[in-house]
């Protein structure tokens, strides 16, 4: 065997033995242990954000990443807006939305890559919902709309 096989062939046991467990492991909030499997963070994921205010609100929504702007859109009361997209191989996958309605306006992460974030999203389907009193993130695999940011008062653009 040559020198440049035998380490090459080292360093991809010491690769997969000691620094994947590190990347593609953790545990969540609840105390349970989960691992991430190195192609779940890979496949399609898909991203919507839902009008859920009441007396005919309209939501101004702007969301983008930094590869990426999914452009400005006026949402009315039950419409929604929905994109998909895979994650980065290389580098983080983020992106972030502005949102204002007569209530307000609210600026924020809607996909980051972070394991307590994908069991709320079933690992697959992040759900926004824009509701009168701020927005929620639906848990899906436990079944209820998690409170995750606020209006703030006024309206940047």
């Amino acid at each position: 065997m040559s020198f440049f096989y035998k380490n090459f062939m080292f360093f991809l046991l010491v690769l997969t033995t000691a620094v994947t467990p590190l990347i593609f492991s953790s545990s969540y909030e609840r105390g349970e242990s989960h691992n991430i499997k190195s192609g779940e963070l890979y496949k399609t994921w898909h991203v919507n954000v839902t009008n859920g205010m009441s007396n005919n609100k309209i939501l101004f929504l702007h969301c983008k990443s930094a590869q990426n702007d999914l452009g400005i859109q006026n949402l009315i009361v039950g419409n929604y807006s929905t994109w998909k997209f895979r994650p980065r191989i290389f580098g983080k996958t983020l992106f972030w939305c502005y949102m204002a309605s007569d209530n307000g306006h609210a600026a924020f992460d809607v996909y980051w890559e972070d394991e307590n974030f994908f069991y709320r999203c079933n690992w697959k389907f992040c759900d926004w919902i824009a509701k009168d009193n701020g927005i929620y993130l639906k848990n899906i695999p436990e079944g209820y709309d998690e409170f995750r940011h606020k209006w703030e008062p006024g309206r940047l653009y």
